[in-house]
């Protein structure tokens, strides 16, 4: 096959792209987005290592409509997998390297599939770049430049195939964009656009206060330690375990002999990660038992063992066991500062809305105040600091953390409650109760308290007031790029990686072949 290849024509082609650019902006600048991945891989990188490369073998991870996708090196995927690696390597160590070169992996996957179901549908479609338009950019590539101009010299040093497995990507690149581009210039109508700046064009500022769970005082917590004593005696107890019921009852009859030490026999015969020890658990507060014995009586009789005792045995996750007293049990110290510390975490993860009730109670006292004493005179009086936050519009979404552990809340095409960095604020714009409280509660007034995090909420709307037009006008401009990369871009990703036309077979292929060097 003879590969033609005409002299690039820089002059016609930039004044092609600057006609388009000024006729749609907004769809250039949003569909720069969805093109990094697209575009960069044949424009940047070289692309004329030939799939035929002898060099490793190729592993198949699925197919897209019955073609193949295949790593072999110096493919598509093989180039995904080694930029995206590329990326990533700042954020590989030791403790984390299986999981992210699975992400890795699947990440070049995913690529080359929507790749694939992109040229699939420039095919059914029946459009195929024209050969002329191939042959500039190919000529264009950086690597068969020299003094600014294409070199025959270069071209012609690669093989036959090579040069063809060139042209052939090239030629796919183009296709590929002619597809982005042709789903990118979707026109949105103006009365969508318009909806939508109107979204963002009432906006409140809000005063608030946040009234700590911690406030939850330690009077509260001593006669919640002194209603639920059992929970919170000292123990010291050790543990044997063992695979059945019948050999726990021969070796507690050893021990209760004194045919056997309890420390030599567990050491002996105990099955858990405490044999060497001697089966020693160490100093515990009864409800911290709970993950070694299930069942609440055994799990009190073994807390109420007085020294030397030794408890029947016991059925456990692992087995059986039984457990020996190393000391009386203690009731807790209420004047220890650490076993307080201890008691209010124990409150804190399982008895939590004892002390959220508490805390809006106390809210709703000092709601109560408000009519006698202005927002920061009752704030100044309780020691709480007086905050402010806004302008800010309706905007509530579900708080969501994206492959790279970043925390979104609502639409970025507003002002977002996280923009203003307030840590009291972190966990509120997923919730709902938070924006019904901001947008529901009159100007002036205060909100009825809520939770929010570690913090309970009282919000004080200002007045509402309308965004300037210059506002309203640039939330219109920028719609339109926006919708491209929240909405198309992702939605077809989505709707490719989810189609009848995808095998999907990574995670078996991957696994089979991590212990290979994956």
């Amino acid at each position: 096959m003879e590969i033609r290849i005409k002299k690039a024509e820089p002059r016609g082609e930039e004044s092609e792209f600057v006609r388009q650019f000024k006729a749609r902006p907004a769809v250039f600048i949003g569909t720069v987005f969805i093109l990094v991945i697209v575009v960069i891989a044949f424009v940047f990188v070289p692309v004329f290592v030939p799939e035929s490369s002898g060099a490793g073998g190729s592993l198949v991870f699925g197919s897209w409509n019955g073609t193949p996708i295949a790593y072999v090196p110096g493919n598509y995927f093989a180039m995904r997998q080694r930029e995206t690696a590329r990326t990533m390597q700042n954020s590989i160590d030791e403790s984390n390297y299986q999981s992210v070169s699975y992400l890795i992996w699947r990440q070049a996957f995913e690529d080359t599939a929507v790749r694939l179901a992109m040229l699939d549908a420039v095919k059914t479609a029946g459009y195929t770049p024209p050969e002329d338009l191939v042959d500039r950019r190919v000529a264009g590539l950086p690597d068969f430049q020299e003094n600014g101009r294409f070199s025959s010299a270069r071209w012609n040093s690669l093989a036959t195939t090579d040069r063809l497995n060139v042209w052939r990507e090239t030629r796919d690149s183009l296709a590929v964009e002619r597809y982005v581009e042709d789903i990118t210039s979707l026109r949105i109508p103006a009365a969508e656009m318009d909806f939508i700046a109107a979204m963002g064009k009432t906006r409140r500022s809000f005063d608030f206060v946040a009234i700590p769970l911690a406030s939850w005082p330690a009077g509260e917590l001593a006669a919640f330690a002194g209603e639920n004593a059992a929970l919170f005696i000292t123990v010291h107890l050790s543990r044997l375990t063992v695979k059945s019921e019948r050999e726990a009852r021969q070796i507690r009859d050893q021990v209760a002999g004194g045919t056997t030490a309890f420390e030599d026999a567990a050491k002996l015969h105990s099955t858990d990660s405490r044999a060497a020890q001697g089966g020693d658990l160490g100093l515990r507060m009864a409800y911290e038992l709970t993950g070694e014995i299930e069942n609440g009586a055994d799990r009190e009789a073994a807390a109420g063992l007085k020294e030397g005792e030794l408890s029947a045995p016991i059925k456990v996750e692992d087995g059986w066991a039984f457990f020996r007293a190393q000391a009386d049990p203690r009731p807790a110290d209420l004047s220890d500062a650490a076993t307080l510390e201890k008691i209010r975490s124990y409150v804190m993860n399982y008895e939590r809305g004892r002390v959220e009730d508490w805390v809006i109670a106390d809210a709703h006292l000092f709601i109560e105040s408000l009519s006698n004493n202005g927002l920061a005179q009752a704030a100044f009086f309780r020691g709480l600091e007086v905050k402010t936050f806004g302008p800010l519009p309706l905007n509530f979404g579900p708080r969501a953390a994206n492959p790279w552990g970043y925390e979104t809340d609502g639409v970025d095409l507003f002002p977002t409650l996280s923009s203003f960095s307030l840590e009291e604020l972190r966990l509120a714009g997923g919730l709902e109760i938070f924006w019904k409280s901001a947008f529901a509660t009159p100007p002036g007034e205060p909100s009825a308290p809520f939770v929010a995090g570690n913090n309970v909420l009282i919000l004080v709307p200002r007045a509402e007031e309308e965004a300037g037009e210059e506002v309203i006008t640039g939330i219109r401009d920028t719609y339109t790029s926006w919708w491209v990369s929240n909405n198309i871009e992702r939605g077809m990703r989505n709707l490719f990686l989810s189609s009848d036309k995808l095998t999907d077979r990574f995670m078996m292929v991957y696994y089979q072949n991590s212990g290979a060097g994956l």
